[in-house]
């Protein structure tokens, strides 16, 4: 039986394709083409959009329906504030960036506009909002790390190759699959009304991926006052 996730996904399919499959970006990232100054860039904007991720996971635990799943969340925090933030600071260490430097970075107007989404979701959506907000980007980047892993082209021990590793990982997948079944359980008890707002949110964060790697890509900067 087709869950609200799967639906939610078809019904966004052309974005999905764009942001997480043909986007330059994540092409180059399997490739090994990627410049190492579009890398710093993105790792750069990222971390501070994990530091805004990481608040919106702790409003979805307190606003979870069980304990369960508020364990759940509890998990994803951690693994987010002690994993991948981690990650991101031994990259930029290896470039020579600081801890200091890395938190001091200016966000630019897509990781703005992306966690502004995602923050306005968890104070003003109820769960099942806030959990189809956060869908596409725990689903996008275990998409991103089995398939680049799986036609891995980057040199082993490059920073291409590090990154996918980091995300083609069975703990990263395992959460995925909670996530993904989590949705689909609050989509089978959700009103036409509340269905609709998690399609609305589901498709805004889908572009927003898009929209984050573009502006990695494209080295985006705010327009010169």
């Amino acid at each position: 039986m087709t869950g609200i996730g799967d639906e939610m996904r078809v019904a966004c399919a052309d974005d999905w394709r764009k942001a997480h499959q043909e986007h330059p970006f994540v092409v180059a990232m399997g490739d090994g083409s990627l410049s190492l100054e579009r890398f710093q860039y993105f790792m750069r904007q990222d971390y501070l959009f994990l530091v805004d991720y990481a608040r919106v996971l702790a409003i979805a635990a307190a606003k979870s329906p069980s304990l369960d799943s508020m364990g759940h969340w509890a998990a994803l925090l951690d693994e987010t504030l002690n994993s991948e933030m981690e990650l991101h600071r031994g990259f930029c260490a290896d470039f020579g960036i600081t801890v200091g430097e890395l938190e001091s970075t200016e966000a630019m107007p897509a990781t703005v506009a992306y966690t502004d989404h995602l923050l306005r979701s968890a104070y003003d959506g109820d769960i099942a909002e806030l959990s189809a907000a956060l869908l596409p980007c725990q689903w996008g980047y275990d998409e991103i790390g089995r398939t680049l892993a799986a036609n891995l082209q980057a040199p082993g021990g490059s920073f291409h190759a590090r990154w996918v590793a980091g995300y083609n990982d069975p703990a990263y997948q395992e959460m995925t699959v909670w996530l993904r079944d989590f949705v689909d359980e609050l989509g089978r008890s959700a009103t036409e009304g509340q269905r609709a707002r998690m399609l609305s949110a589901f498709r805004a964060s889908t572009r927003y991926e898009y929209l984050f790697w573009d502006a990695a890509w494209n080295l985006e900067e705010w327009p010169a006052g």
